[in-house]
């Protein structure tokens, strides 16, 4: 998933982390250098749809304006992660 808009420098990686670890999620997020921040979400269909809609939103400093989702393969390893900009 790609999230564009006002999502960097906003807290949104951590917020992230701590949101989808609440929820027993898997994979990671991390900031792009194009501004946007990029995040994989797997587990149950019903946990991940809800997070997706969490971060239409994201903490509240964050001003999304575009979110992108496409499926992609599940992560190697449990837990969610933060991930190095790329």
């Amino acid at each position: 998933m790609l999230i564009e808009g006002r999502v960097q420098g906003v807290w949104f990686r951590g917020w992230t982390v701590e949101r989808a670890t609440a929820s027993a999620l898997s994979g990671w997020v991390r900031n792009r250098s194009d501004g946007s921040v990029e995040a994989l979400f797997s587990g149950p269909a019903a946990t991940v749809e809800a997070m997706v809609a969490a971060c239409r939103i994201g903490p509240p400093a964050a001003r999304v304006s575009r979110l992108l989702v496409e499926p992609a393969e599940a992560p190697a390893g449990p837990g969610f992660h933060q991930r190095p900009t790329v």
